[in-house]
């Protein structure tokens, strides 16, 4: 029936206008353009062009199957771009664990230039605590993590810096801390604390426990409900809090407890394993992109 060559004459020909200008970019001769148009004309029994002025124009016919043709010729450069990806050994199945306290909300645009740069790949998305995700890439559950820093990483792991992420600490604006005028730290300990740790319950080496009373979660929207709500105190991503700011529900403690204002660092980690292979090289600078803006 119809081949390969048969429908990139005849896409070619319509995009570029004419049959030598099809051959140019094809490579090819124009009556070896002209041949393959005519058996594509043979064996699906219509013309596809009216020739009789300079320039060939589509027949109803042709229009009709363009866009057919066109979507052939995609799946068909699909085929060929995944078949090229095993053949390299590439893995198209890409994991990222995020930590849901770094903002990422452009992360369609870098899953979009990969995918369209790899056509084959296949995504999934984790959540988790910065402590859990080490644990996922090390075990090679998840390709790539974006994380808070740590000072302990596993040996091998590769990473790379590409931004940070200011931290202040919050209280619900009807907890006693709200009306606080003391300037001395340890008041903070007198009340509880809510802190993130994983769900092997390991803290992160950012994350401190200051106070005797601690609740935990696992993920930072629970904490900022439980800060909202006013169970405790606690530390979070200013970025995620600006709804909550705004409407008052909670706010940041006094400026005399500063010292625990910080940029937490952020980190893409992948294992060696897979860190060398151009499509998670690129999937990292995309991420990069993102967080720094260039």
């Amino acid at each position: 029936m119809f081949s390969i060559e048969q429908l990139q004459a005849f896409v070619a020909t319509v995009e570029q206008g004419s049959f030598s200008a099809a051959a140019r970019t094809l490579n090819k001769v124009q009556s070896a353009i002209s041949q393959h148009i005519i058996n594509l004309e043979i064996d699906s029994g219509f013309p596809l062009f009216n020739r009789e002025g300079r320039y060939p124009v589509l027949t109803e016919e042709g229009k009709q199957l363009l866009p057919y043709a066109q979507a052939t010729l995609q799946q068909h450069n699909r085929l060929k771009q995944s078949a090229e990806q095993i053949f390299k050994q590439e893995h198209t199945d890409l994991c990222i664990a995020i930590d849901e306290g770094i903002p990422l909300n452009r992360l369609s645009d870098a899953i979009s230039q990969v995918s369209t740069r790899y056509p084959g790949v296949n995504f999934e998305l984790l959540s988790a605590s910065s402590v859990d995700i080490i644990e996922l890439v090390e075990s090679k559950r998840a390709s790539t993590g974006l994380l808070f820093s740590e000072v302990d990483l596993p040996t091998g792991i590769d990473f790379e810096s590409v931004g940070s992420i200011q931290f202040d600490v919050y209280v619900s604006s009807k907890h006693p801390l709200a009306q606080s005028t003391s300037d001395n730290l340890e008041t903070l300990t007198l009340f509880r604390q809510l802190l993130i740790r994983s769900k092997t319950s390991k803290t992160s080496s950012f994350q401190k426990a200051y106070s005797p009373n601690v609740w935990y979660a696992d993920n930072y929207y629970i904490l900022m409900d439980l800060v909202a709500k006013g169970f405790g105190w606690g530390v979070l991503p200013s970025h995620m809090v600006q709804p909550l700011l705004a409407s008052g529900e909670i706010i940041r403690v006094p400026v005399k407890f500063k010292q625990l204002t910080w940029h937490a660092n952020v980190d893409v980690i992948q294992h060696p394993a897979f860190s060398a292979l151009p499509i998670h090289s690129m999937l990292r600078a995309e991420i990069r992109n993102l967080l720094t803006g260039s």
